[in-house]
């Protein structure tokens, strides 16, 4: 019935769409199983991409030619650049999106993709001959046969459902659970786990009384994610902002006797950043109130998300709580919330490449590796795809560093420390992140696609190359121009800034600080005249380069030594054990986790800095 593909992914959220995108724009036959294709890239929590950090992964995903950027801009209502008060490595892109525009975007950019199949069905098993995988087989016992296969398969795992007292199976609210694989993976040698994860109520947004509370405008000057040149939004919907009450909090505290959190049921750890409502309040008991961002879920519905509020409480008591908050007095749900629990695979279990130790030409990819979060999934699934074409291809796999991307860092992390939480991405996991902004992720990034063979990074790469020769000629014009004290003390007296006592290079005033790039064109015509042919994106670009220069170059020279460890390959058949020098933890974690380099080696937790000289020596190094 089949011929054997090169890829079979199974699942098709936000990290089977991406996986699907990039083997099949690398040139792969790829088939997407899921269970409904009514829920292709289903936003199952909230309708929002981006945020701290992970606006910088949405970015980079599309700088390496994958469509969650395209799809972002395509579906938005509301645009927000996060942390503008802080440095520009904090700045982090975020848009509300309409969730029904989006699936749909999503779907049509695969359907549109003659070397993507789809097939609707629940796939319970995967089929491994001699150690490595060959196909997947479904619920009707029908076997396809492929070269390599992606478990993506987000919270379906023997999804179990919490409501109050209530529990039933399931991988989303009105989905069934998927069952088979985990049962099998553990027959294979897999180590499993279960996590946790939950969801607020949806209610209808003609009963909130939106006057009672805080409206929270998008920029006024809305911005894309792609570095296509997409549309940019000329219409914004407004979130708004609640708060609960001690009198909330108390009407929830009655229902905590059937809450699943607390009497036992739920044995999966949840998201410490991302907590229930009853965690909230048990963990921050003197807190009287708390936060909610009141968001709207599309452009043509009433349905409302209320970002804080997650809950598995009885609904009678999420809703007797719920119409206490101000401005929700008369407010009725959809749904309520709901915990789910499911099942993951500690990570430590895969390469790099999040390929599986066990298992040849098998990867996982999303929730499955214990993350959290659409961003963080979906640029799982863009490398597991590169990753599974290269590997059937035999071609060298696709690896970034920490340096190189925030989506090195988190498979990284995910790999050398492993994760008993929902992994969640922030700015402060990046070392290098002055490097890894939100608005250079296409300088750092689109050479790797291109360099893949992916036909769409072409265009790209034009544009990068337009876009670095512009940056060289606004660099080499302040640094050759002069500015005349009697042009500028006046402005820079009203910044707070010493005034000049002779005329100097036009980067040494910019670098000041609280002297915008924007004032100094405004100030001095001749700057204007010039800088007026670019675009605001290549001039934000460009003073944050000037200003921060000093520190980039730094940063990149101390990225090259370490760079020095990341190239000191180690052997796969380095026999850890039989080291007598390491210590034994460093023993027992080198031989579980395989490290590629010398640099992954010095970040598994439980290996020293002893041990890694340890191991430069066994190195002859």
């Amino acid at each position: 019935m089949f011929d054997e593909y090169d890829v079979i992914i199974v699942g098709a959220g936000h990290a089977g769409c991406e996986a699907a995108t990039a083997a099949a724009n690398l040139g792969s036959k790829v088939l997407l199983a899921t269970m409904n294709m009514q829920t292709i890239a289903q936003m199952s929590c909230n309708p929002a991409m981006g945020g701290v950090a992970k606006g910088q992964i949405v970015r980079e995903i599309d700088a390496l030619c994958g469509n969650s950027g395209i799809v972002t801009d395509h579906s938005m209502l509301q645009f927000r650049m996060l942390n503008l008060s802080k440095g520009p490595a904090m700045w982090s892109p975020r848009a509300q999106n309409d969730r029904m525009m989006f699936a749909q975007k999503w779907r049509k950019l695969l359907e549109e993709n003659s070397n993507v199949d789809f097939w609707q069905e629940m796939v319970t098993g995967i089929i491994v001959k001699d150690g490595r995988v060959c196909g997947v087989r479904t619920g009707m016992g029908i076997e396809i046969p492929a070269k390599s296969v992606i478990l993506t398969s987000g919270t379906f795992l023997n999804g179990l459902i919490h409501i109050g007292e209530k529990t039933f199976g399931g991988g989303r609210s009105g989905e069934k659970a998927s069952v088979g694989i985990t049962e099998q993976l553990v027959e294979l040698g897999f180590e499993a786990g279960r996590m946790k994860t939950g969801t607020p109520p949806r209610v209808d947004g003609r009963t909130l009384n939106w006057d009672a509370m805080d409206e929270q405008a998008g920029d006024v000057k809305p911005r894309r994610f792609s570095y296509t040149q997409t549309k940019i939004t000329d219409k914004q919907m407004p979130c708004h902002i609640a708060y609960t009450s001690k009198e909330v909090h108390d009407i929830l505290k009655t229902g905590f006797d059937r809450s699943p959190m607390f009497n036992g049921r739920i044995r999966g750890q949840g998201p410490r950043y991302c907590p229930s409502i009853e965690d909230k309040i048990d963990r921050f008991a003197d807190r009287d109130r708390h936060q909610l961002f009141v968001e709207p879920e599309g452009w043509d519905t009433c349905e409302i998300y209320v970002n804080g509020f997650s809950s598995s409480l009885p609904e009678d008591v999420q809703l007797k709580a719920m119409r206490k908050i101000v401005g929700f007095e008369k407010a009725k749900m959809f749904r309520p919330g709901y915990a789910i629990e499911y099942d993951y695979f500690p990570p430590t279990q895969l390469k790099l490449t999040l390929e599986t130790r066990l298992v040849k030409n098998l990867f996982f990819a999303g929730q499955i590796n214990g993350t959290t979060g659409y961003e963080e999934a979906a640029c799982q699934g863009l490398m597991a795809g590169i990753n599974a074409h290269q590997n059937i291809n035999e071609k060298d796999p696709f690896i970034l560093k920490r340096s190189d991307a925030y989506i090195g860092v988190l498979i990284d992390d995910l790999i050398n420390k492993g994760t008993e939480e929902p992994y969640r991405m922030f700015t402060s996991r990046a070392e290098h992140r002055i490097l890894l902004r939100q608005d250079n992720a296409d300088l750092r990034l689109t050479k790797f696609a291109e360099s893949l063979g992916m036909e769409a990074a072409k265009p790209r790469m034009e544009r990068v190359k337009e876009k670095e020769e512009a940056l060289s000629k606004i660099r080499s014009f302040f640094k050759k121009i002069s500015v005349e004290p009697d042009h500028v003390n006046a402005y820079l007296e009203g910044k707070g800034s010493a005034k000049l006592k002779q005329k100097i290079k036009l980067q040494k005033v910019l670098i000041r600080p609280h002297i915008a790039l924007n004032d100094l064109m405004n100030l001095l015509p001749d700057v204007k005249q010039e800088l007026d042919q670019y675009d605001e994106e290549i001039l934000e670009l460009a003073e944050v380069n000037l200003k921060y220069e000093g520190y980039l170059v730094k940063e990149k020279e101390w990225v090259e030594k370490k760079n020095r460890l990341e190239d000191v390959r180690l052997h796969d058949t380095i026999d850890y054990l039989k080291i007598n020098s390491l210590s034994s933890e460093a023993r027992e974690k080198l031989a579980e986790v395989r490290p590629m380099t010398i640099g992954q080696a010095s970040r598994i937790s439980g290996v020293s800095p002893s041990d890694i000289s340890v191991l430069l020596v066994y190195m002859g190094r």
